[in-house]
């Protein structure tokens, strides 16, 4: 195949934009995954793309390639930041502990759902204690943690004895409301993106290849991974014959970086150290040969799911590109063409010769 159909994506943007939405409206907060891998398992097979699940609860797809030796391994995270039950309080409030990088700063005033171990739902919001304005004369000057918010539940509790006959115990998970929207000028706001809109990218990206019958190169991998918020979702598995592995998770925006949420971002180098040099390179030359919109970022307090599968002892390649994203672990926003950069570059990756 020589070059490759640079238009592809208006073809697959509605499929890119649809999936993304409908990831981000399944509760997923780190190890909380069996719905959002079941739909993932389901929509794989309706495109036409061989998947399983993982014993670790992710979902591994294969599209096949020329070269199952010199395979490529895509990586893109499904679970997101969260809570759990941390004790149920005298007055009926829940105290919470977080799950990954979620920060009561971002939590105050959402909308939540609680889910017992009976699978039983209840609504309910997360609020600093003794939230009313008019009642609390330092809550200005009140530092907003773990121990100084609660989830007050929409039910008629007003002690723990109330609280356990709704079967709400310690450990049952508390999840944030993702309140997506995509506004007429193309920016996608939600929290979450990070990192259902790449994994949306991926999604739509497989259904190009398996709609156009395209035979690629080399064989590909495409890891849905369940754990990356807390650090291992990348541990496992590595295909036999991967050599090349990459996060397509979000890119950051903010002051000191380049990334915009219109571009696609090539991370050079994050906490975990420099990403690989060749790769980096090879992405930059097709960035630019194909008008691609892109950054170079360097992210001091970032880590990845591919770091996760290096440091479990893979002797791979790695990199990290992604959709720009603004107000990382909040409620964040993007833009379609961020998410069409990143299919693009990818596209470009695999495609040209």
């Amino acid at each position: 195949m020589s070059g490759f159909n640079k238009d592809a994506y208006t073809e697959y943007s509605g499929y890119i934009l649809e999936q993304a939405k409908n990831l981000l409206s399944i509760d997923s907060p780190s190890g909380y995954g069996k719905e959002v891998m079941d739909y993932l398992m389901k929509e794989l097979s309706r495109i036409g793309v061989k998947a399983t699940k993982t014993v670790k609860g992710g979902v591994v797809a294969e599209i096949d390639g020329k070269d199952a030796d010199n395979a490529l391994l895509f990586e893109a995270h499904c679970d997101t930041l969260g809570a759990m039950v941390h004790l149920v309080k005298s007055n009926g409030r829940l105290k919470l502990t977080n799950i990954g990088g979620m920060n009561p700063n971002n939590a105050e005033t959402e909308n939540v759902r609680i889910i017992t171990r009976k699978g039983k739902i209840y609504e309910g919001t997360c609020q600093l204690e003794n939230a009313s304005l008019h009642v609390n004369s330092e809550y200005n000057n009140k530092e907003r943690t773990w121990d100084t918010v609660e989830i007050v539940i929409d039910e008629d509790v007003n002690s723990k004895e109330d609280v356990a006959k709704l079967g709400i115990k310690s450990g049952d998970y508390v999840c944030f409301e993702a309140r997506t929207r995509v506004t007429e000028s193309g920016y996608i706001k939600s929290r979450f993106l990070d990192d259902k809109l790449s994994a949306a990218v991926l999604l739509g990206y497989a259904k190009y290849v398996s709609d156009n019958k395209i035979q690629l190169d080399r064989k590909i991998y495409m890891h849905f991974t369940i754990y990356e918020e807390v650090g291992h979702g990348g541990s496992s598995p590595c295909p036999e014959g991967v050599k090349e592995a990459w996060s397509v998770d979000m890119g950051c925006v903010g002051e000191g970086l380049n990334c915009t949420e219109k571009e696609v971002s090539i991370a050079a180098k994050d906490r975990g150290g420099p990403y690989n040099y060749e790769i980096v390179n090879r992405l930059v030359d097709l960035a630019e040969k194909y008008e691609i919109g892109y950054a170079i970022d360097i992210y001091p307090f970032y880590g990845s799911d591919v770091e996760a599968t290096l440091i479990a002892g893979n002797d791979i390649k790695h990199a990290l590109i992604g959709p720009g994203v603004y107000a990382s672990h909040g409620y964040e926003r993007s833009h379609i063409e961020g998410a069409e950069n990143t299919f693009r570059l990818i596209q470009a990756y695999l495609e040209e010769k």
